[in-house]
């Protein structure tokens, strides 16, 4: 019982720790010069230039809940 109780705590917790990762991590897509996140859309040619991620309606809801999960889950 005390193994099984062992397994479901490190489970939830590596669960957590890939949680933060995939929230706070940049560059999920990386392209050449192109890097794109859930954040924000980068370019690095001659000049570094960063431009906020699409304001799609899907993604803007995938953003919140992502908060909102690292929020509930500290919690």
């Amino acid at each position: 019982m005390l193994l099984l109780l062992l397994g479901i705590i490190v489970l939830h917790v590596t669960v957590l720790v890939l949680l933060f990762v995939s929230t706070i991590v940049s560059q999920w897509l990386v392209n050449g010069e192109h890097t794109a996140d859930l954040w924000q859309n980068c370019t690095s040619g001659t000049i570094f230039h960063c431009l906020a991620s699409s304001s799609n309606e899907w993604l803007q809801s995938v953003q919140a809940m992502m908060i909102l999960s690292v929020i509930f889950s500290v919690l």
